[in-house]
């Protein structure tokens, strides 16, 4: 059986989570992995793969993952369908998803390609056991409380804040789907927190929550990649009241995020043209596998 090529675009935690997943599914074989500095100070786990600053230097790419930035996303996606390769990535701005949505279907559709997007635990996995919940009881309340834990895409909207030299985003459940940030700021010489902080709590990544903004001597002193998330919905199933769901999880965030990365590079090429999220694409394209016996042993 032909294995999907799959190149990885950007090394950072999700990169480097997202070669383990490949490397664990027997159905991929890893096409090259792109850098901003190429094969410059190649890390030793890469030693075996090829490593580029463009993906246009490598070859018969099937599916391109994109690790990077959610702000950096729209910019790769096009020029990497343009060239007639799907793309996935895990884009996480909840308010900008149908908008980032319409701006690849044209590019996707022109092209013959596909991109899967916000496909990471939330938005992602998580969208998929709303979307469900809510099939369950039509009528009634949704909550997603997230953690406590730390936020990959809100820690790196901070990293990119000038005068900060690293950060840590933790978010804290408050209950009913409100979130408090607890954001930790290594700043640069010179940087002043005040100015810091109104930059963060402007950003659309956290106007919406309650922030809060501390200075600290070492980010990587509180550095911890765990996270979770509580789902739960109660409403009405026909008539019938009270029906009450729950789904719960506690997980290494770019472990789990790499892992539904490549499950969905694996539904890309199951799809007709276009671009998806989660909620659009069957569940079982995701699996690896002949489809009569997932259906004999999961149905």
């Amino acid at each position: 059986m032909k294995k999907i090529r799959a190149a990885v675009v950007g090394y950072g935690n999700i990169g480097k989570y997202t070669i383990e997943a490949l490397e664990a599914s027997e159905d991929f074989e890893i096409a090259g992995v792109v850098r901003r500095n190429g094969a410059e100070n190649k890390p030793a786990e890469l030693a075996q793969y090829d490593v580029v600053k463009d993906i246009a230097e490598l070859k018969d790419v099937d599916v391109a993952i994109l690790a990077t930035p959610t702000r950096s996303c729209e910019e790769y996606a096009k020029k990497i369908l343009a060239m007639g390769i799907n793309t996935v990535d895990s884009f996480d701005i909840h308010t900008s998803i149908l908008d980032y949505r319409a701006a690849l279907m044209p590019v996707a559709k022109q092209n013959g390609t596909v991109a899967i997007i916000s496909a990471g635990w939330d938005p992602g996995s998580d969208s998929i056991v709303r979307t469900l919940m809510q099939s369950l009881a039509p009528k009634g309340l949704s909550y997603t409380n997230f953690g406590p834990g730390r936020s990959m895409g809100h820690s790196v909207c901070v990293r990119s804040k000038a005068g900060v030299k690293d950060a840590l985003s933790m978010t804290i459940p408050v209950g009913e789907g409100i979130h408090r940030r607890m954001v930790y700021v290594e700043l640069e010489e010179g940087a002043d927190l005040a100015e810091v902080t109104k930059a963060i709590k402007a950003d659309p990544y956290f106007a919406s929550d309650e922030t809060h903004v501390f200075q600290v001597e070492s980010v990587d002193a509180l550095n911890d990649v765990g996270h979770g998330v509580n789902l739960t919905r109660k409403g009405v199933s026909g008539k019938t009241h009270n029906q009450l769901f729950e789904f719960n999880m506690k997980i290494n965030n770019p472990a789990l995020t790499a892992q539904v990365l490549v499950n969905v590079a694996r539904a890309s090429l199951k799809q007709q043209p276009g671009c998806y999220t989660m909620i659009e694409i069957p569940v079982i394209d995701m699996l690896p596998g002949d489809r009569e016996s997932l259906i004999a042993h999961l149905v």
